[in-house]
């Protein structure tokens, strides 16, 4: 093989390995970023793993202090409370 033809030719494969190298270096990035979106809210509620047409009774001390009787046993049967 003649000498240029080996300079070219480890030129294109090098020019090839960069390539691949900046366009990995970019997906990463950018998926990486995407993957960091999580809530971070102190009103996250410890039961978020529930899907979200699952009913989750408010059990905090305040909230239930104001709640009439039927509307608690609503919540304790697992049923979107209908009462105020």
């Amino acid at each position: 093989m003649d000498m240029r033809k080996a300079v070219i030719a480890a030129l294109a494969g090098g020019s090839m390995l960069a390539g691949v190298a900046l366009g990995a270096a970019f997906a990463a990035g950018s998926s990486a970023n995407a993957a960091t979106n999580t809530p971070t809210s102190a009103n996250t509620r410890a039961d978020a793993s529930a899907s979200p047409g699952v009913f989750v009774s408010n059990e905090d001390p305040a909230h239930e202090a104001g709640e009439s009787p039927e509307r608690e046993a609503q919540e304790n049967a697992g049923q979107r409370p209908t009462v105020p």
